[in-house]
């Protein structure tokens, strides 16, 4: 996998008991969007459950603004964290341009829930290049057989914030029933894992249909 100069990437593994069905997920998006949050939501979710999970997040030279995405194995027999191209069940992106880039990892028939607004990147701003959602969802839409389009700004600002991004792309995802978690799951992680002011606007992002 080619990452950007001075990227970091960190990888986490967990060891706990065996499950009949193996999941690898790609998570995708920019810095400040609550992508490795998510991702440590849904390692949590398998360890209450005692699967077993390998996880590697690597993150953009810009803390804000740089790309970020993440590598979450579920299962057994695990001997690395990162994900093999064209074997990923499913791609939550975060961002259309991120989400088309990570494509080369889904496998056939696999999974896509990818938030329509595009967020234009520091290189395309500095060279005046256009950077526009349709041509990319366009993109998507041919070439991914089962896809799950969000307007997560829009919930996001009906909800009154961007920060809780994250949590409407995992309650899609979950609906997908590609993970073997429930959304009661998911909340009692999240309540476990942030502080409770934050708890009644991210369970309603979570709900959110």
């Amino acid at each position: 996998m080619n990452n950007i100069v001075n990227n970091t990437t960190t990888a986490n593994v967990i060891n706990t008991s065996d499950i009949a069905t193996n999941r690898n997920i790609v998570l995708c998006g920019v810095g400040g969007q609550g992508t490795v949050l998510a991702s440590k939501l849904l390692a949590a979710a398998a360890m209450s459950k005692d699967i077993p999970v390998m996880s590697a997040e690597t993150i953009g030279m810009a803390q804000r603004g740089g790309n970020v995405f993440s590598h979450l194995r579920m299962g057994k027999n695990l001997y690395s964290p990162m994900i093999k191209t064209g074997t990923a069940d499913l791609i939550i992106g975060f961002e259309p341009g991120e989400t088309v880039r990570m494509l080369p990892y889904l496998k056939e028939h696999g999974q896509v829930v990818v938030s329509t607004h595009a967020i234009k990147p520091v290189t395309a701003t500095l060279s005046g290049s256009s950077y526009d959602a349709p041509p990319m969802i366009d993109y998507l839409k041919e070439h991914v057989e089962n896809l799950t389009l969000i307007d997560a700004d829009s919930i996001c600002r009906e909800i009154g914030s961007q920060k809780v991004l994250n949590m409407v792309l995992l309650g899609a995802a979950i609906r997908t029933g590609v993970l073997d978690f429930s959304l009661e799951e998911i909340e009692e992680v999240m309540k476990k894992t942030l502080p409770e002011k934050f708890h009644e606007m991210n369970l309603k992002a979570l709900r959110y249909a």
